[in-house]
């Protein structure tokens, strides 16, 4: 209930609202609500598939990454082990320069006094020699193999790279087309409250939505701002409700099962519904941009009333709910504690 707002969007938080809610709506065929709600869903529905495959995308770098410096570790030992080898190479062709150089074998043998220890010494000599260069090609082979494999981990990590780059300014045109639409859906929905007149329900198809709980909070992602019986001069007297904030063209759903006993626009509330439950108990979701009930349906826990905005007296996108004890302002009690009692922590 507050002088109207213009131009403040926080894209980032609608898309984590997105993701709460699991998923985002659809216009059903034959749907006879306003073009702007049809391009916000799908926009919504953009948004996140594009949100998720960076992510995706952003998971396969870091494990891409990982592999690299794993190789590089193992590359980094494997040059150990060859400095190792090449080092005894270097120590065993010095011994045989000491004990004969490059006298032949043969005159060796006729000038040592002990020609079989010669003998003896010289296969060991072989025999080193052959195992030493066995050991420098299995580790040059290796090597070779474990730097063909980096090149392919590198490759495919900058590859990947690249991909969430392309992804990144995917999602920041989704987000630039997504606020346009929600401002058109704002634009639509101000003009039906200065008319006086509800353009009637927009039928997105609801998201196949479980409750586990009688009860759920109104929206599914959301950051909550100015609380019940808060003052303020932004009221006539003191606050009626609870103010979730959220981005326009969030789903807002019924907090529990019931029927809807008003759908109205105009006034400080904007576009706003009202919904009847078993045990006497009211909700009222205000400030909408669009909705998605009429007057006398049935709703249940969790199902889609309409979608936020900043219609009405509202400094931005958020949603006005109370709970009441009847249908009209001013029966209205603290939905935190209300939601409390029911075991829904806000």
């Amino acid at each position: 209930m507050r002088p109207r707002p213009r131009r403040s969007l926080v894209v980032p938080a609608l898309l984590c609202a997105l993701v709460a809610l699991g998923g985002p709506p659809t216009l059903s065929r034959g749907a006879d609500g306003p073009e702007a709600s049809a391009e916000v869903a799908r926009l919504f529905e953009e948004a996140s598939a594009a949100t998720q495959r960076y992510e995706a995308g952003r998971k396969a770098v870091g494990v891409q990454k990982a592999k690299a410096r794993k190789m590089e570790r193992l590359l980094a030992r494997e040059r150990r082990a060859i400095a190792v080898l090449h080092n005894d190479l270097g120590r065993i062709a010095r011994a045989q320069y000491r004990s004969g150089g490059d006298i032949p074998l043969t005159a060796q043998m006729l000038l040592s006094d002990k020609p079989e220890e010669l003998m003896h010494g010289q296969r060991a000599v072989w025999q080193a020699d052959l195992a030493l260069n066995n050991a420098v090609g299995k580790s040059r082979r290796a090597e070779k193999k474990l730097a063909d494999g980096q090149r392919e981990a590198t490759a495919q990590w900058h590859s990947l790279q690249e991909r969430n780059v392309q992804l990144a300014h995917l999602k920041k045109s989704i987000a630039s087309k997504l606020e346009q639409a929600q401002w058109e859906l704002q634009g639509e929905a101000d003009r039906s409250v200065t008319a006086g007149q509800c353009r009637g329900a927009v039928r997105l198809e609801q998201p196949k939505f479980r409750a586990t709980r009688a009860w759920v909070p109104p929206v599914g992602k959301y950051a909550l701002s100015a609380g019940f019986d808060s003052a303020g001069e932004r009221w006539a007297h003191r606050h009626t409700g609870q103010d979730f904030a959220v981005d326009i063209g969030t789903p807002v759903r019924a907090a529990g099962a019931g029927r809807v006993v008003s759908v109205s626009c105009g006034g400080a509330f904007g576009i706003e519904v009202v919904v009847r439950h078993p045990g006497g108990y009211y909700t009222q979701y205000a400030h909408l941009a669009a909705v998605t009930v009429d007057q006398g349906d049935k709703v249940r826990t969790g199902q889609w009333l309409g979608q936020s905005g900043t219609t009405g007296n509202s400094t931005g996108p958020h949603l006005h709910f109370e709970v009441r004890l009847t249908p009209y302002l001013g029966s209205g009690v603290d939905p935190v504690k209300w939601f409390a009692e029911r075991g829904v922590r806000l």
